[in-house]
C-alpha cells in the first residue's frame, strides 16, 4: 500500500468510528460546545442555516431545539457514514431538514442560499482552508453570519494532549499525528487573518473553555482511540495491541482526573463574521 493511500485511509470516520465518536467523544469533547454554538445562532433567529461537517449530528442536534420551528436547517457532512449515523439519530423531530452530502470546499448549492453557516471543529480537516472559507461566503447572503470553532492549541487541551502522548509511546518510528491535525490552528491572529482574506468582515475570535465529561477514564480512552481516525493509523502500523493502548491511555487519564465522573477542561477558539 502507498503513502498516499495510507493518509487517506488515516482521515476517514469509517466502520464503528461514528459510533465511538458519537457514545464516548460527544460529551467528552463536543456537546458543551455544541450547545454553546446553537445558542449563538440562535440569538440572530436566522431563516435558513447551513451546518458544513456535521459529523454524528451534534451540533445538528443543539440546533433542532433551539432554532425556531419555522427555520429551514440544512445540515451536511462530507462523510456518508457520519451524515447517516446523524440523520438516524435526529430522525424526524424536525419538519424542515434536508441532509446532504457535501463537500465543503464545493459545496453543491447556489450563491447566497443562506443566512446563517455554521461549522464547528471541521475547518482543521480541509485540505485548503481558505477554499473553504471562500465557499462558506459564497453561499452566505450579504449580510449573512459565518459561526465556526477550531481547537486551541494542544497544549490547552489535555485530553486530546494525554490521548496524542500516551498512543506515541507504542510506536519507536513514525507515530500516529492526527491530534496535531484538530488543535493544529490554535493561532489568533493566522485564524484572523484566514477569515478575513475570505471576504468576512465584523470578525470576532473569542477563546471559550468549556468542561467535558466521562462515566469513566476507560469510557473516554475508548473514544480517544476507536472514536476517530487514529485507530485506522494505528491498525495500518500494525505493531501496537488497540486494546493496551487503550489501558494506558485510560491510566493516564485516571491519574489526572480520576476513574470515574470525569470532569476535564476544554478550550476552543469560536469566529463569528459577517458577509459584507
Amino acid at each position: 500500500m502507498n503513502n498516499e493511500a495510507v493518509s487517506e485511509r488515516s482521515s476517514r470516520f469509517d466502520g464503528s468510528i461514528p459510533e465511538m465518536y458519537d457514545r464516548y467523544l460527544g460529551p467528552l469533547l463536543f456537546e458543551p460546545f455544541a450547545a454553546e454554538m446553537a445558542d449563538r445562532i440562535a440569538t440572530r433567529r436566522p431563516r435558513k442555516v447551513l451546518e458544513i461537517a456535521a459529523g454524528t449530528g451534534i451540533v445538528s442536534h443543539a440546533l433542532v431545539d433551539a432554532l425556531p420551528r419555522e427555520t429551514a436547517l440544512t445540515i451536511s457532512d462530507l462523510n456518508a457514514p457520519m451524515l447517516d449515523y446523524a440523520r438516524q439519530k435526529i430522525g424526524t423531530r424536525r419538519r424542515k431538514v434536508d441532509w446532504r452530502q457535501a463537500d465543503a470546499q464545493e459545496l453543491p448549492f447556489p450563491d447566497e442560499s443562506f443566512d446563517a453557516v455554521v461549522c464547528q471543529f471541521g475547518l482543521m480537516f480541509f485540505p485548503d482552508k481558505r477554499q473553504g472559507l471562500r465557499e462558506f461566503k459564497r453561499v452566505l447572503e450579504k449580510g449573512g453570519s459565518l459561526f465556526f470553532s477550531v481547537w486551541d492549541s494542544i497544549d490547552q487541551n489535555p485530553v486530546q494532549s494525554i490521548a496524542h502522548a500516551t498512543i506515541a509511546t507504542f510506536f519507536q518510528v513514525d507515530p500516529p499525528d492526527f491530534y496535531q491535525i484538530p488543535c493544529g490552528m490554535g493561532d489568533l491572529e493566522e485564524l484572523h487573518r484566514l477569515t478575513r482574506d475570505a471576504g468576512f468582515k465584523e470578525i470576532v475570535i473569542e477563546p471559550v473553555s468549556l468542561t467535558g465529561s466521562s462515566e469513566s477514564a476507560h469510557n473516554a480512552a475508548v473514544g480517544l482511540v476507536r472514536g476517530n481516525p487514529v485507530i485506522n493509523a494505528i491498525r495500518e502500523r500494525g505493531t501496537a495491541d488497540v486494546d493496551e493502548i487503550i489501558r494506558a491511555v485510560a491510566g493516564v487519564l485516571e491519574g489526572r482526573f480520576g476513574a470515574r465522573s470525569l470532569q476535564v477542561p476544554l478550550r476552543a477558539l469560536v469566529v463569528s463574521a459577517v458577509k459584507p
